[in-house]
């Protein structure tokens, strides 16, 4: 069984994979977790793993609910770890999620919850009694069993083992984004197997690998790289909770360094925060030198952010070598394109004026006009990715840049309860050859000497921090959130700020509202809708003449013609308000304006500041009385002001200060 178990790919499921690794290496410490991303607070063997699998499961068979899908609510830790394999082991259907943040919305919580008919709701004790009163209270609802899976008592010979086949699925993965239609990704254990093993080849993944994640374990990347891949390779990994990352960004290359971690990674924007947040006496004690894989997807993947981080962290013994960006989404369960390790990262240069008429026209890299594109990798193994014309759906010639479309084993079998979106998006066939089914991504791409580069997006999808927002959600807010704006008005969209994805809205103001209305206080009530609904912060606020929005013959919002208006600055604005754009570096003072006198005064005078700044006000225009959320706090923003704040105390301040402390 041993040779056997060299990868987990030659087993039938999840189950067998952590039953075979717990006999083999019972003692493998498969998960740590830092509970505030410095201290381990709890360690879990494969055998422990596996005895609290089986526990877990039990309850659920003992439900009645093997085959059922099971929402799993879970803050950062293990406890997660424990129910994702818990429902695996009962034959039921995992549904990750996050846990209701305080004074936010449930929105999109309540409809996963619909829309995936979850039998049973898990979490820890300590939150299931608030979560169940809050869902409860607002849903229509019914729940089977609410399951508190840390106050389970062994109960692991009551466990029977399901018949688990291939194609059975494993987790629904909701893809980020819609609140009103959420789309459950169906995922098989057949479909994880594959893609795990395609990780593990591309990050030459073995025993002695050493993982570290700090992403969120309920979305595809971190659940495949930071949870399941540690189990299918036989490796030891470690787990940070993101708020402990985005409050003091340090503490990921701290553990890489303390730890002596080899593969670990996260979006494009992730390595850009370290950019901005670490200053050089947070980098002289760091080495690097064991990363060996530094992933790099869920985004688009920047050049310039890749070197300059390799040119900042290269003297704390970070190798360019360790680069790896990858293209994947969890339609094809994780990966379509990464590797091979240690290629680093190979760029292509283009003619920019050419590459906006989708054609690839090689240029130097010296050339004015240039644009780089960064190689995200060979395409996964048995796979296919065609280059395909979105219009004519056939094949595209030489130089030509089209939609990628994907055919293998790690592409999911479609979207829960949806057939129509299921036919549309993974059933599609080239029409000259009739060749399929494949994917369809819809994003934009070219592949170049076996490398894929991606190079845009056909739809609207707008994609800040690595996660996926649809602009007729975002747009929905916006006009909910004041009396004063027009319904069928607003128009969301990315606009590029330094190097990333930012947000930007317009909307015009009702004809009668237009005269006397208070635009702070619509602006205001804008960011806080948004920052509230959807955990997302708005770089950009135009307040419109009606009658302004670019709209199609029959009235629907062409938001590309608003954006390109809002870019050349020819929109007829009655208001604006734009973020400032920040240097962070300049943020990371161990002392505030006020020195060394930090009583209750300086304290608010402290806050109103980095408001203030955070927003383009001044200090005297902040209302303390105001929630965080009106001035555009997402878990980013929230969590860093945190980080600021303990940097300036001196003392330890919760991650999650501003959700628990809203004003």
């Amino acid at each position: 069984m041993d040779g056997m178990m060299q990868t987990g790919q030659s087993l039938p499921n999840l189950v067998d994979l952590l039953q075979a690794r717990s006999c083999i290496r019972p003692d493998l410490p498969v998960q740590t977790f830092l509970a505030d991303g410095e201290r381990p607070e709890r360690i879990l063997t494969c055998a422990q793993l596996d005895r609290r699998a089986r526990t877990i499961a039990a309850a659920l068979q003992q439900a009645g609910l093997a085959g059922q899908t099971i929402l799993l609510l879970y803050p950062p830790g293990l406890d997660f770890v424990e129910a994702f394999f818990g429902c695996l082991y009962a034959g039921s259907i995992a549904v990750p999620a996050y846990p209701p943040k305080a004074n936010r919305t449930l929105g999109r919580l309540q409809a996963i919850l619909r829309d995936a008919h979850a039998g049973a709701v898990l979490s820890v004790n300590a939150l299931l009694g608030e979560i169940r009163q809050r869902l409860e209270g607002e849903s229509a609802v019914s729940v089977r069993l609410w399951l508190a899976t840390d106050t389970l008592a062994d109960a692991t010979d009551t466990w029977h083992r399901p018949a688990i086949g291939p194609d059975a699925l494993a987790f629904l993965q909701y893809t980020s984004g819609s609140t009103g239609e959420p789309k459950g990704v169906m995922v098989s254990h057949a479909n994880i197997l594959h893609n795990s093993e395609g990780l593990r080849q591309a990050f030459s993944l073995h025993p002695d690998s050493i993982g570290l994640s700090w992403l969120p374990s309920f979305h595809d990347m971190g659940l495949l790289c930071g949870v399941i891949q540690p189990v299918f390779t036989g490796f030891a990994n470690t787990i940070m909770a993101p708020a402990a990352f985005l409050q003091r960004p340090a503490r990921w290359l701290a553990a890489i360094s303390r730890l002596r971690a080899t593969f670990s990674g996260g979006p494009n924007s992730a390595y850009d925060l370290c950019l901005r947040a670490i200053p050089p006496e947070q980098r002289s004690g760091l080495d690097l030198s064991s990363w060996q894989a530094a992933f790099n997807g869920a985004e688009p993947v920047r050049a310039h952010t890749l070197q300059r981080f390799g040119e900042m962290f290269g003297p704390c013994g970070f190798r360019a070598s360790a680069w790896q960006p990858g293209y994947g989404m969890a339609e094809a369960t994780l990966m379509i394109s990464c590797g091979p390790a240690g290629s680093g990262l190979n760029l292509l240069h283009v003619r920019e004026r050419d590459l906006q008429q989708h054609r690839v026209v090689p240029a130097a890299a010296d050339d004015p006009d240039a644009a780089a594109l960064v190689a995200c990798g060979q395409v996964a193994p048995d796979t296919e990715v065609a280059v395909v014309d979105p219009a004519s759906c056939t094949r595209c010639g030489p130089g030509q840049i089209g939609e990628l479309w994907v055919q293998g084993p790690g592409v999911a079998q479609g979207y829960w309860n949806r057939n129509d979106q299921t036919q549309s998006t993974f059933v599609a066939r080239l029409i000259d050859t009739g060749e399929g089914p494949f994917l369809r991504t819809g994003d934009l791409g070219y592949i170049h000497n076996g490398q894929v580069y991606v190079t845009g997006r056909i739809k609207d999808l707008i994609i800040v921090r690595g996660r996926n927002f649809y602009p007729q959600d975002i747009e929905a807010t916006v006009e909910r959130s004041h009396l004063a704006l027009s319904a069928g008005t607003a128009a969301a969209f990315a606009i590029e700020v330094g190097q990333e994805e930012r947000l930007a809205v317009v909307v015009e103001v009702q004809r009668t509202s237009r005269r006397n209305v208070n635009s702070d206080n619509v602006l205001s009530a804008i960011r806080q809708a948004v920052a509230e609904e959807h955990d997302l912060q708005i770089h950009a606020i135009v307040l419109l003449q009606p009658n302004s929005v670019p709209k199609t013959s029959s009235g629907k919002i062409q938001r590309q013609p608003c954006r390109r208006a809002f870019l050349a600055g020819k929109l007829e604005a009655l208001a604006s308000w734009t973020a400032p754009v920040e240097d962070r570096q300049q943020q990371q003072l161990p002392m505030g304006s006020h020195g060394k006198h930090k009583d209750g005064a300086a304290l608010e005078l402290w806050m109103r500041e980095q408001v203030a700044r955070r927003v383009g006000l001044s200090p005297e225009q902040v209302n303390v009385s105001q929630p965080f959320a009106a001035f555009g706090f997402g878990s980013l923003e929230a969590v860093s002001f945190a980080g600021e704040l303990e940097r300036w105390l001196d003392r330890p301040v919760p991650a999650t200060l501003v959700y628990d402390q809203p004003s």
